[in-house]
């Protein structure tokens, strides 16, 4: 039987998060890489390879969406940073989404979409209006959202006979991460607490919008309706200067950042998710060591602790990649993490 044609897909954004993907669309044989969206005007032009540390692949980057539109591809794995970073209009990832959708090739994000149906009817039916005219299909990903924080928790249930509260804990290490723009433009890091309190207003719109899905999708899929959900955040202050990857960290600016975002029912939360960030996990002491936790109170009581995850960005890349087959294959649609098979990396195991 002959084997099936590699699917065409386009990366769309090559940041810190991109450029593993387009790592993987060029070297695995069951890809094609159709095309590359950039935003950074030295980039327009390059070889594909030579953006993700490669040999020349063949296909030269560009900025112009229309190009991109044009294209003959089956799946564009979108990647870019939230739009609110831009100062723009937060509602332009779904322009481009419902755009690309309605031109034919389906779409897999790592902005969100997890559950789109925590905007309401409107915002779903764009979306799907999108998805039938392009014969298509919109997959949200990510690890956190779009893993920890969604399947895990989920997967834990089926060992339940009661559910009273689900608790998911993030706690991330920034000190390799090599993005300024998200380092310290999005999240904060080094600045001053008054210059953080303005700079990251975006970041806290997006925050708050991203695991609202995810509080509201766990829920959703255990057939509880929650009446709100509500979201904290706090930062800590350095006490030393010390060096990341994004930048010089100094005395009295920020070095860390702890989230709380939690879906109450008559008051009570049934669902807590804790994000905590910290710019060098072995300078930050306070808050937890990095790692996920997943805790299930309950009958049975049940806690999963992963301990390690030595390259979140990698994770985030492999886990929307190792999706497109399924999401290829989908009927046309909103496709969340309950509507398609269990994604693994089978496609990219090596024995030695």
């Amino acid at each position: 039987m002959p084997a099936a044609p590699p699917l065409r897909v386009v990366q769309w954004a090559t940041g810190a998060v991109g450029r593993h993907s387009l790592r993987s669309l060029i070297t695995r044989p069951e890809f094609e890489l159709a095309g590359v969206l950039v935003y950074d005007p030295d980039k327009v032009g390059r070889d594909a390879g030579e953006i993700a540390g490669l040999p020349p692949a063949g296909v030269s980057c560009t900025d112009d969406v229309e190009r991109i539109l044009a294209l003959d591809a089956d799946c564009v794995l979108h990647m870019p940073l939230p739009a609110s970073y831009f100062g723009g209009d937060p509602t332009a990832d779904v322009e481009t989404i419902c755009a690309l959708l309605a031109s034919g090739k389906n779409v897999i994000t790592t902005t969100g979409f997890v559950h789109p149906q925590s905007y309401g009817p409107g915002l779903v039916e764009r979306l799907e209006t999108a998805c039938r005219t392009g014969g298509t299909s919109l997959h949200g990903t990510g690890v956190n959202p779009g893993f920890m924080s969604d399947l895990l928790p989920l997967a834990l249930t089926g060992l339940s006979s009661r559910i009273d509260h689900v608790y998911v804990r993030e706690s991330s290490d920034f000190r390799g991460h090599p993005s300024r723009q998200t380092v310290v433009d999005l999240v904060g890091f080094t600045l001053s607490a008054k210059d953080y309190a303005s700079a990251v207003r975006p970041f806290r719109t997006f925050q708050r919008a991203l695991f609202t899905e995810s509080v509201q999708f766990v829920a959703s899929a255990l057939g509880v309706a929650l009446d709100e959900v509500e979201g904290g955040d706090e930062f800590e202050l350095a006490a030393e200067e010390f060096e990341i990857a994004a930048g010089t960290v100094r005395p009295g600016t920020v070095c860390a950042s702890r989230w709380t975002f939690s879906g109450l029912v008559r008051g009570r939360p049934f669902m807590t998710v804790e994000c905590v960030y910290k710019a060098d996990a072995a300078r930050v002491r306070r808050w937890p060591k990095p790692g996920f936790a997943v805790r299930l109170e309950g009958v049975p009581q049940m806690t999963l602790s992963v301990d390690e995850v030595s390259h979140g960005l990698s994770g985030a890349a492999s886990h929307a990649v190792n999706a497109v087959p399924a999401v290829c294959a989908a009927p046309p649609g909103i496709r969340t993490l309950l509507d398609l098979p269990l994604v693994t990396g089978r496609g990219t195991v090596r024995l030695a």
